[in-house]
């Protein structure tokens, strides 16, 4: 059904969904959407929720992620992905974009575009991806203020605590610093970039009775591990942030290879997403039936 029909789709608002998606007690999988078309391709996969990755937003902008685009940049990716999934979708708040207002400002933007979360994270400007290194922290107290900000300003959105502090002061550290943001008005707790299993087991046992967050990204510092792993460690959400967008642009590269080297995309026609299978998720007969129902032809007549 496309979204202009579907009744569903802002009859609750997204954070009370997504909400109540964590406190059902079963593993939340949220696969990155980077666009409203791999959103509507995980939807009919069967996934209940998404996740907009930072770092998938600004590598389609052509650009690195280093904490550059804008709020109201987002915001646009935020309404596509929610619009055509009507999923509840996670969102990549970075550092909030500045200080306490600011934060105030994101939420309010992120809620009005649709999402059902964010997360926000304790490094410092120039931020980066949390699996790269010589990441610059954030004072603990001035993150407790912005989650105390984003916590506020919020009338629904489900709000997420990252920090990356493993790397830099430990378990310990981390430990500290997700109880602070607890009390701050967290939700839940992300613990960015652990390396071992033993890690994600004593973070997990350290916060008892806390949502936590797992990130399973590609070519970074945690191993593989499955959703189900992750549940048995102690996690009730799980991210694959980047997929969706590595997997399109692997396949575009060798399109584009492809069709340097033969002056012709014939090579290509078996991995592309045919004429049919393209009208069909995005289901344009329905929208054909609404337009027709809505702006019926009429016939002239003569005076």
């Amino acid at each position: 059904m496309p979204y202009l029909l579907a009744s569903d789709l802002n009859a609750r608002p997204a954070g009370e969904r997504f909400r109540e998606l964590v406190k059902a007690g079963q593993m939340l999988r949220l696969p990155g959407a980077h666009n409203g078309m791999a959103a509507l391709q995980a939807k009919h996969a069967g996934f209940e929720g998404l996740y907009l990755s930072g770092a998938a937003m600004t590598a389609s902008m052509g650009l690195p992620d280093l904490g550059m685009i804008t709020v109201d940049e987002v915001a646009f990716f935020i309404r596509q992905v929610a619009r055509s999934s009507g999923l509840p979708v996670l969102v990549d708040g970075d550092t909030g974009y500045g200080e306490a207002l600011n934060v105030m400002h994101m939420v309010r933007t992120f809620e009005d575009a649709g999402a059902g979360a964010v997360h926000l994270e304790d490094q410092l400007l120039p931020k980066k991806c949390g699996h790269l290194n010589d990441k610059k922290l954030a004072d603990a107290r001035d993150m407790a203020a912005k989650v105390a900000a984003a916590a506020k300003a919020r009338r629904h959105l489900y709000l997420i605590a990252r920090t990356d502090a493993a790397a830099s002061e430990g378990i310990e550290g981390a430990v500290a610093r997700a109880k602070l943001y607890m009390e701050a008005g967290a939700d839940a707790i992300f613990p960015e970039a652990l390396t071992t299993p033993e890690m994600f087991r004593e973070f997990a046992v350290r916060m008892p009775g806390v949502p936590l967050l797992a990130n399973m990204t590609e070519f970074g510092k945690t191993p593989f591990f499955t959703g189900e792993e992750f549940r048995q460690m102690g996690y009730q959400m799980i991210i694959w942030p980047v997929s969706s967008l590595r997997v399109a642009n692997k396949a575009q590269e060798k399109l584009y290879a492809t069709l340097r080297r033969d002056d012709s995309t014939e090579a290509m026609l078996s991995e592309m997403q045919t004429r049919a299978e393209l009208y069909t998720t995005i289901d344009l007969p329905a929208y054909e039936s609404l337009d027709a129902s809505i702006v019926a032809t009429v016939l002239p007549t003569k005076s």
